[in-house]
């Protein structure tokens, strides 16, 4: 069981890190200009839908269904994806992509609490970790090579062939973790999935626009999104309360900081520097070792050991490395020096992810591994997609006016580091509240 997951897991990851390294070259040869980030945002938003229906069909019946759809649409999606000529079959093939990687990542993730107790489930996440590393090495290579030799249709057209086989042997082993019960209000739930879909859609859309209406649009998308949210999070997550509500959180603020700083990398590497797509992805090849890396450490860790200090050194080396990518935009220093940056914010990363996954489960009663392991991928995908649309708009704002210069970029980094600084704050309350003592309720 644990191969076919590290394959699957492995492919998706590969197909991931593929699509990033040959989005220069499908912006240029489908002119999407400006629309660029919508490449990204597509398959964000659609996954947000799907992390909502697998926690919930994992919780009743266990995580078998959710693997199966979401393999099966995943694999649609890619062949979509391939074969686009314009911009909305380009979104749609990507939309299919994130509904089924959400759907699979949360069924992991349940899967992971019912095969591993509390003190294994470390180096379970750990292992799980380790699954993007082989792609982060030779995947940038390997698209590189396919979007310059061939063509960037081959990356999203060949992973289908790869991923059949470990689905094939994981899904006859699931059987042995099926079982659950039915969710109270499953189906407000999935009516908030869906608003909570539509909402980060249009908010987008609306950012995208930069103009009166468009902000319009996107605040009532914003006001539609945070009341959706409201019923697919733990209570009093919106507002930082401390144990089970702030980790959920910690989830989006750490990931928005790192995945959307990292849209950009690529990009500036070959619109500033100068460098092929392959040399740009090949300047982030490492990052998966060392995440994995920094996931070995925290594996480490007792698993009933409180996660928030380990979270916020993780993130204090997000942080870190955010602010120093502009310094591989002077052209006095190698590109590759982008690398070493990108390498300590992916230890940080692998420190602080799966500890925050760690923690989650810890407080979880287990009837709720699957609504609170899809809450966190929820608020990783809105946090991300927000922070992405956000920084598109000074992106396009370039493009529209003076044109894209290292001042850009550099400004677009230091935002991401801004999101990143406010998870640094409110790292501490991930610790719950601790009991009263006997002598003190007396």
């Amino acid at each position: 069981m644990t191969i076919g997951i590290v394959a699957l897991i492995t492919l998706m990851a590969f197909e991931g890190i593929g699509a990033s390294t040959a989005m220069p070259a499908v912006a240029q040869d489908l002119d999407l200009r400006g629309d660029y980030t919508w490449a990204f945002n597509a398959y964000t938003v659609a996954s947000l839908f799907a992390m909502v229906a697998a926690g919930l069909w994992s919780d009743a019946k266990g995580p078998r269904g959710p693997v199966i759809a979401g393999a099966l649409t995943f694999l649609v999606g890619s062949v979509c994806a391939g074969l686009a000529t314009n911009l909305p079959v380009l979104i749609a093939g990507r939309a299919m992509e994130g509904l089924g990687t959400g759907a699979i990542i949360v069924a992991v993730y349940v899967l992971i609490a019912r095969a591993f107790d509390e003190a294994a489930r470390p180096r379970a996440f750990s292992v799980l970790a380790a699954a993007w590393v082989l792609p982060s090495l030779v995947g940038p290579l390997v698209a590189g090579w396919l979007t310059e030799s061939i063509s960037w249709r081959a990356v999203f057209l060949l992973v289908p062939l790869f991923v059949i086989p470990p689905f094939l042997l994981l899904v006859p082993r699931l059987g042995e973790y099926q079982g659950g019960s039915p969710q109270s209000g499953a189906r407000p739930r999935l009516v908030a999935g869906a608003i909570a879909t539509l909402a980060l859609f249009v908010m987008q859309d609306g950012l995208v626009r930069a103009s009166v209406p468009g902000g319009v649009e996107a605040l009532v998308g914003l006001v539609l999104l945070v009341i959706a949210l409201r019923r697919l999070l733990p209570a009093g997550a919106l507002g930082f309360a401390r144990g089970l509500p702030t980790s959920v959180m910690m989830r989006g603020l750490i990931a928005a900081t790192y995945f959307s700083a990292e849209v950009f990398v690529p990009l500036a590497l070959v619109q500033i520097r100068g460098v092929s797509v392959t040399y740009a992805g090949m300047v982030l090849a490492g990052s998966a070792a060392m995440w994995s890396l920094g996931s070995w450490t925290q594996s480490r860790i007792p698993g009933d050991r409180d996660r928030s200090t380990v979270v916020r050194g993780g993130l204090t080396l997000v942080i870190l490395s955010v602010v120093t990518l502009p310094m591989s935009m002077d052209s006095s220093v190698p590109p590759w020096i982008a690398g070493i940056s990108w390498g300590i914010g992916a230890f940080g990363m692998g420190l602080a992810i799966p500890s925050v996954a760690v923690q989650v489960m810890r407080l979880s009663p287990d009837q709720d591994q699957g609504r609170n392991s899809a809450a966190i991928q929820i608020v990783d995908a809105v946090c991300v997609s927000l922070v992405v649309s956000l920084l598109s708009l000074g992106y396009a704002a370039s493009i529209t006016g003076a044109g894209v210069t290292a001042r850009t970029f550099t400004l677009l980094w230091l935002a991401s580091a801004a999101v990143g600084l406010v998870g640094f704050v409110v790292a501490g309350r991930m610790r719950p509240t601790p009991l009263p003592s006997s002598a003190s309720c007396l």
